[in-house]
């Protein structure tokens, strides 16, 4: 089990907090594995760290090249991967 540290925005880091947004996918650039824990650190728009952060253990992860959001270049190298957010730990 790792700690794998992410930013996130504040409008899907309160939803986050909320509960309302159980998942997370992100460009697939990095490892992480069921059981590991991802900690998300809330960002301003401005990339400055507002001082929140929030933990999870990272359930199921999918990976995938399939869906369209992200560069082409960065999808066609690294996929995607999406965590599911099972339990937070903080």
């Amino acid at each position: 089990m790792k700690i794998v540290a992410k930013k996130s925005y504040p409008d899907l880091f309160e939803k986050v907090l909320a509960g309302e947004k159980t998942f997370d996918m992100r460009v697939s650039d990095f490892d992480i594995q069921p059981g590991d824990i991802l900690e998300q650190i809330e960002i301003n728009y401005d990339g400055t760290p507002t001082g929140r952060k929030v933990r999870h253990i990272v359930g199921e992860v999918l990976r995938t090249k399939e869906i369209d959001f992200w560069k082409q270049e960065d999808i066609d190298q690294y996929g995607y991967q999406v965590m599911s957010l099972a339990e937070r730990v903080d």
